[in-house]
């Protein structure tokens, strides 16, 4: 255990250190009369998975694409992995793999032929990579059908194997998770996970509180072309103690129990079978683990709890309170988050 510790300390100690992967200052962009981008700030530290999270027109894709070159940002000033843009665009983009809105392919080549056709263009060592980019996005078993049969989650599927032929330090993946069912869902976040693992970089864009809760470490919220916060999630869900509701029968009786515990900063019945707990836990791991440690004391102690659930919600109340905002002097735009209480999927 003390292992693990000292190694996600020396982790974090190496994020702090190291340069960012993606640096933006003041990035602007405008499309007519209507300003899409208004001085976008945003640092993204190596071996993270980064939630771009904001609602449909926030203007997620819009810096997607400036990083990429396919649009040019009218102010403002951008670092990838280390290079600036735009000189150092192409040398930055041959260890950046991304997905930009749907991705393309040749309908009527199957997916083998089309990994061929852009290993062509990276060099031999991508070719041999297919076979394992297949796998590991679960297409290996239909590799030689036609793409154009494919279901859109396929192809999300196909863009990312598509991505890692590059063996890249960053991916780019905006919106993921449209069109995959609850399986893809938890087979996307899964990958994730095991990139970052390696110290590869995945810079995410949703607008699905639960799975950017769900997969990344850290992230930003955008909206209107602005961003409102960014952090790691439990900076963004602010300070405030966490809180959980546990059922139990005798709650009187139990809340004197648990209210001499030093992870305990509150206790209080509501009826006969309810406690509301606020506890002195800081982080969403700190609160799981104090959860798990009252209920074993309760048990221990001759009670019997049927019922557990955080009462919270910080994260998601956090994010929803932003994007409720008005922007001074400005008119809101229609827009729409989902949070889990209303997500596409929840797997």
């Amino acid at each position: 255990m003390r292992d693990e510790v000292a190694a996600r300390r020396l982790e974090d100690m190496q994020q702090l250190t190291s340069p960012p992967v993606l640096q933006i200052r003041g990035m602007r962009k405008r499309y007519g009369d209507r300003q899409v981008i208004r001085g976008v700030d945003l640092t993204v530290p190596r071996g993270v998975a980064f939630g771009f999270l904001g609602p449909n027109g926030a203007g997620k894709t819009t810096v997607i694409r400036a990083l990429l070159g396919l649009t040019i940002p009218d102010a403002g000033e951008v670092e990838l992995l280390g290079l600036p843009l735009p000189s150092g665009r192409q040398q930055a983009l041959r260890r950046v793999g991304a997905i930009v809105e749907e991705p393309r392919f040749h309908a009527r080549m199957t997916a083998v032929e089309n990994l061929r056709i852009h290993a062509a263009v990276l060099g031999p060592e991508a070719a041999l990579r297919i076979p394992g980019v297949l796998e590991r996005v679960g297409l290996r078993g239909r590799q030689d059908q036609r793409v154009g049969g494919y279901s859109l989650g396929m192809r999300q599927r196909l863009g990312i194997a598509r991505c890692l032929l590059s063996d890249p330090e960053l991916l780019i993946l905006d919106e993921p998770a449209n069109g995959l069912d609850p399986a893809g869902i938890r087979e996307l976040r899964t990958l994730v996970r095991e990139l970052v693992a390696e110290g590869r970089t995945v810079f995410l864009s949703s607008h699905l509180l639960d799975e950017v809760e769900r997969i990344c470490d850290m992230a930003a919220v955008i909206r209107d072309g602005r961003i409102l916060a960014q952090g790691t999630l439990d900076e963004l869900a602010g300070v405030g103690r966490p809180g959980v509701e546990i059922r139990v029968g005798h709650a009187a009786d139990a809340a004197t129990a648990l209210a001499a515990r030093p992870d305990v900063s509150a206790v209080t019945t509501a009826g006969d079978d309810r406690l509301e707990i606020t506890l002195r836990a800081t982080g969403r791991h700190g609160e799981q683990q104090v959860t798990a440690e009252l209920v074993r004391h309760l048990v221990e102690h001759g009670f019997r709890p049927y019922g557990v659930a955080t009462t919270s919600g910080r994260f998601e109340d956090r994010v929803l309170a932003l994007l409720e905002r008005r922007g001074e002097g400005e008119p809101r735009e229609d827009a729409a988050i989902d949070a889990p209480a209303r997500a596409e999927v929840a797997a």
